[in-house]
């Protein structure tokens, strides 16, 4: 596990050392989320004296001495460590709580077009204005600018052009990363209603049921993302996994090779790999290993 996520000998026994992780053979799905991302931290420059410090430090001020690292999830904005999670973000060297917004998203964003299915009402002078205050807003985000102001840019594109989809998924998203599920959902659902082959809407709403517990709605969801985009390596992961843990051994077996198809090298490539070879052991072993599966949500 420590050589597949890239992990030094050295890093990984002062993590266990600090009290972040328990010495392994293998880590639970969730633990390897958060070994990833220290490792993405560690990949970003942060010193890894520096990194343990700061965590230990704010695990034990944490309140009811939680586990902070199981319960928020631990990001880099330009130099500052952040944990985000129950309505708040948390600045790791701090301590201090700040509004709980996530540019993680923007990233992702990036990756694909911002589409807009504009009625034809809309004037070429007014598309090119929206499009002014969405780039706008994108990089209020990237900067890390209060997201309210990022909200402010995309409401005034929408007010030129209502059924930007771009705009509709970015204001969800930030609501999404605020836990606040409701408003996330209805801005997604009006991204579809814009256009309902945007394949990051999609993706955020199927997240969005992820974390709702509503796992039908998001295998749904994920595979109309793959259906409209077949090279989305993110989702293929998200329902091989969502697969595995419904115990559906085939259907989880082909998202991961297809995964495969579109990241090979990665630590994450080297993470499928491994839950592939312990699904074909495990139908080895009970010696009912199909040649074929069809998919069902």
């Amino acid at each position: 596990m420590r050589d597949q996520l890239g992990i030094s000998a050295r890093t990984l026994a002062s993590w266990v050392k600090a009290g972040l992780f328990t010495a392994k053979e293998e880590y639970a799905a969730e633990e390897v989320r958060l070994l990833r991302k220290l490792q993405e931290l560690r990949e970003a420059g942060v010193p890894n004296a520096t990194l343990v410090k700061d965590l230990v430090r704010l695990r034990e001020s944490y309140e009811g001495g939680t586990d902070v690292l199981r319960d928020m999830r631990l990001e880099l904005e330009g130099k500052h460590l952040r944990l985000r999670g129950k309505g708040a973000k948390v600045d790791v060297k701090s301590r201090q709580f700040l509004l709980d917004f996530d540019a993680e998203e923007v990233r992702r964003l990036l990756s694909f077009p911002a589409k807009a299915a504009e009625p034809k009402k809309n004037s070429l002078r007014d598309r090119a204005q929206a499009e002014v205050h969405f780039q706008r807003a994108l990089e209020l985000e990237q900067v890390g600018a209060d997201k309210r102001e990022a909200i402010a840019e995309y409401q005034a594109a929408l007010a030129l052009c209502p059924d930007m989809a771009g705009a509709l998924v970015n204001i969800g998203t930030i609501y999404f990363n605020a836990r606040k599920w409701r408003e996330a959902e209805r801005f997604y659902q009006k991204a579809l209603e814009a256009d309902e082959k945007y394949p990051l809407a999609h993706f955020n709403l199927a997240n969005l049921h992820e974390e709702l517990g509503r796992t039908s709605l998001a295998i749904q969801h994920y595979k109309r993302a793959i259906e409209l985009y077949p090279a989305y390596a993110d989702a293929h992961y998200n329902l091989a996994l969502l697969y595995q843990t419904r115990e559906r051994a085939m259907e989880a077996l082909r998202h991961w090779k297809l995964y495969l198809q579109f990241d090979k090298t990665s630590h994450w490539a080297a993470v499928a790999r491994r839950e592939m070879n312990r699904l074909k052991e495990a139908a080895l072993v009970r010696g009912n290993f199909p040649t074929s599966s069809t998919e069902s949500a």
